[in-house]
């Protein structure tokens, strides 16, 4: 390590910290590209197979050893296997340009969130159950994959199709990936929350069951009353105002680097909507 920076050169040291910085951020963009998917749970069963093979390196534990080699030998061919459908979405964005492409903007969220109002006052005012999830940072490819996929361009005009009754899709929920509507007819875990109201049908409750998973919000339109709610954190609001929908919305999907967050005291209602 001394021999190293003794002689270490200002272009050496640029080319070196240019080098770490583009590793590190491809290693970020896998990252991005498995998130929410099953191959995160298949990666920490590799790390644990790594961690294996260096305690058995430590302690000379030869058996176990010779067991990892045999492992690592195949492991490439096994790893391609394994992730074949993430390195295939992988190179697919890397064709269309997208696996470094900026996140979305300020316009693009307006844009997503005034389709979404559209369909939903429409089929709040025709009383046509619907839930719309929003995937924010935590990803919900797990719920994608129990749908039927999509990757639409978002319109009202498609979400309204979608819940339209008795058609194939209008069953379960809708899941929004940024300015794409991802799937449809998907299956989300219901809370168990005691505290919920009785009024609350599945619909509710799936949306709700979402928020205490994971970071997504949800919109729920109720066939029943016609009644829009917002679901988020485990807690609901229901009958909210689209104002408030739109605010709330924009406020928790917007880039976090733009702009100040704004501060309203949303979930503090003194009327008692948390859970009712």
């Amino acid at each position: 390590m001394e021999d190293y920076f003794q002689t270490l050169t200002w272009s050496g040291a640029i080319k070196d910290a240019a080098d770490v910085l583009i590793v590190s951020y491809l290693i970020y963009k896998v990252f991005q590209l498995v998130r929410g998917t099953r191959a995160v749970q298949l990666l920490k069963g590799i790390f644990l197979i790594v961690v294996t093979w260096a305690v058995s390196t430590w302690l000379n534990l030869y058996t176990l050893k010779w067991l990892m080699n045999q492992m690592f030998s195949w492991g490439i061919v096994t790893v391609v296997i394994i992730f074949q459908p993430e390195l295939r979405r992988a190179l697919e964005q890397i064709g269309r340009g997208k696996l470094f492409s900026r996140s979305a903007n300020d316009q693009d969220v307006n844009q997503q969130i005034n389709e979404v109002i559209k369909a939903v006052n429409y089929m709040s005012r025709r009383k046509i159950g619907a839930l719309i999830v929003f995937e924010r940072k935590t990803g919900l490819n797990e719920y994608i994959e129990s749908g039927i996929k999509m990757e639409s361009s978002m319109s009202s005009e498609l979400l309204i199709n979608i819940f339209i009754p008795n058609t194939p899709l209008h069953d379960g929920a809708v899941i929004v990936r940024e300015s794409q509507i991802m799937a449809a007819a998907c299956y989300l875990p219901l809370s168990e929350n005691p505290f919920i109201s009785k009024e609350l049908g599945t619909r509710h409750r799936a949306a709700i069951g979402i928020s205490e998973v994971c970071d997504a919000i949800s919109v729920v339109v109720s066939e029943e009353t016609g009644q829009v709610s917002l679901a988020m954190n485990g807690q609901i609001v229901r009958d909210i105002k689209e104002e408030s929908l739109i605010s709330k919305l924009f406020e928790e999907l917007r880039p976090k680097n733009k702009g100040r967050k704004l501060e309203w005291d949303f979930w503090k209602r003194k009327d008692g909507d948390g859970l009712g």
